[in-house]
């Protein structure tokens, strides 16, 4: 019985691990390699395993960068089984189609520069096409449910337990059994930052004899909900006075209906204008939107009873959904009072590098960051305090007033994360995954009675 892992190690996507135990292979998770330059070239490298060989593949949730490979894992012979929740399970056929629609435009992109093929000699083709995503759904079998086991193969049980993190999302308990020997593993997909208004907190099982956990936040903690939410109402507004416009580059899962919900309470409130056009320019987060209508049992009690009274908590009197490439050409028309949210929530490509371009070189406009940057994005370059930012082969000065607030965060931060862990048990060893050195290591070290571990791409353990 052993684990490997294959993505997320010591960097903060690609998550991919595998557990072989008693002649069965489970992956848990496949997620894309984001952020580098050279990200194509290492989302298309061998995955360190042969994909015909893996019986299950059970998914945290739908994040990109933990499903985004999943095409390409079927492509490349994958036949087994994909388990997920219900809620996951409609994300990630939203999120792999939006994905696939890109890989497609990438490589017509690169070929029309005449790259012809990419660094080392990987095909700059498309890593995956629509047709290999709609073939990667029809992998996906059992729908698991929190809470309840489910038998794999003899030997082999695995349980979903909420994360908390987006709507779907789970921590997933492997118990596999081999020669007499039975083995609690723990994955802790992305733990979710415990009190916001919309999804119930973390709930972890406790007796794991291994965890592997992500470390995005291990090295600092986050501001508070109140004084997150005061100081993002605060920021549109003071925008609004400038008479600039406010674009929050925008995650489509969660972090866009959270700050929905947030801007629905400000005009409540009276924080707010009660007639503030609020342009939500993103096809994916409008999808996503519905599909969180349909899933109510994911929220916490008092948001589920909004909508079984017919009350939506994300609706606003000045809410624009925009999924033309017209309309959301149209909106650089609007010069002020208005706040624009786009993907991607990194920068990397999408609608809001359109709207960054014409609104970073404005004094009187404000940019929000609200989620996490990973190294190499336009947006990290923004946290950093870049003078100006590479989009669309030029530099384009930053001028605009540049905002992170990181309470709202779906990520656990760093003493969420030992909390975490500590009702998890004493597990014997805990693999440390998904997130920089310096967090990672930071984060080991205050961890007390297990054996720590920070894998490295390929390594193998055994349990």
């Amino acid at each position: 019985m052993d684990i490997s892992f294959h993505g997320a190690d010591q960097e903060v996507t690609g998550s991919c691990h595998m557990v072989t135990c008693g002649g069965h292979r489970v992956l848990v998770d496949c997620g894309l390699f984001q952020g580098k330059r050279q990200i194509h070239e290492d989302n298309a490298v061998d995955f360190g395993f042969d994909p015909q060989a893996v019986d299950f593949l059970l998914l945290t949730h739908a994040h990109l960068d933990h499903c985004g490979r999943i095409p390409l894992l079927v492509k490349r012979g994958f036949k087994g089984e994909a388990v997920t929740t219900a809620a996951s399970r409609e994300l990630a056929r939203l999120v792999l189609l939006d994905s696939a629609h890109l890989q497609e435009e990438e490589a017509e992109r690169r070929q029309r520069h005449h790259r012809g093929r990419g660094a080392g000699g990987v095909d700059s083709g498309p890593l995956y096409g629509v047709l290999d995503a709609l073939n990667a759904m029809d992998s996906f079998g059992r729908t698991a449910a929190y809470g309840e086991p489910m038998g794999l193969a003899p030997g082999l049980t695995a349980t979903f337990f909420d994360a908390g993190h987006i709507l779907g999302s789970a921590s997933i308990l492997l118990e596999a059994e081999e020669a007499g020997r039975t083995r609690r593993i723990l994955f802790s997909g992305d733990i979710g930052n415990a009190g916001r208004p919309l999804l119930r907190d973390p709930h972890p099982p406790t007796g794991a004899d291994a965890v592997v956990m992500e470390t995005t936040y291990g090295d600092r903690t986050h501001r508070g909900a109140e004084a997150t939410v005061s100081e993002f109402l605060k920021v549109i507004r003071g925008a609004l006075d400038r008479g600039g416009n406010v674009v929050i580059p925008t995650f489509a899962l969660e972090r866009a209906q959270e700050v929905l919900y947030h801007l629905h309470r400000g005009v409540k409130e009276g924080m707010l204008p009660e007639d503030l056009p609020v342009y939500l320019d993103s096809p994916m987060a409008i999808s996503a939107t519905e599909i969180f209508r349909r899933h109510p049992e994911g929220y916490r009690d008092e948001i589920a009873s909004l909508f079984e009274e017919g009350r939506d908590p994300f609706d606003l009197p000045g809410l624009r959904f925009v999924r033309s490439v017209e309309a959301s050409k149209a909106i650089k028309t609007v010069h002020s009072g208005a706040v624009i949210m786009a993907g991607s929530g990194m920068c990397t490509g999408g609608r809001v590098q359109h709207h960054l371009e014409y609104t970073l070189p404005r004094s009187d406009c404000s940019v929000v960051l609200v989620g996490y940057a990973a190294v190499g994005t336009p947006a990290r370059a923004l946290v950093d305090g870049a003078s100006d930012v590479h989009l669309f082969g030029k530099q384009v000065p930053v001028r605009a007033r540049i905002h992170t607030i990181n309470g709202f965060s779906a990520h656990a931060d760093r003493d969420e994360l030992l909390a975490w862990h500590r009702e998890t048990g004493s597990p014997g060893t805990t693999y440390l995954v998904h997130g920089e050195p310096g967090p990672m290591e930071a984060f080991g070290e205050r961890l007390e009675g297990t054996r720590v571990e920070m894998p490295v791409f390929g390594a193998r353990y055994e349990l």
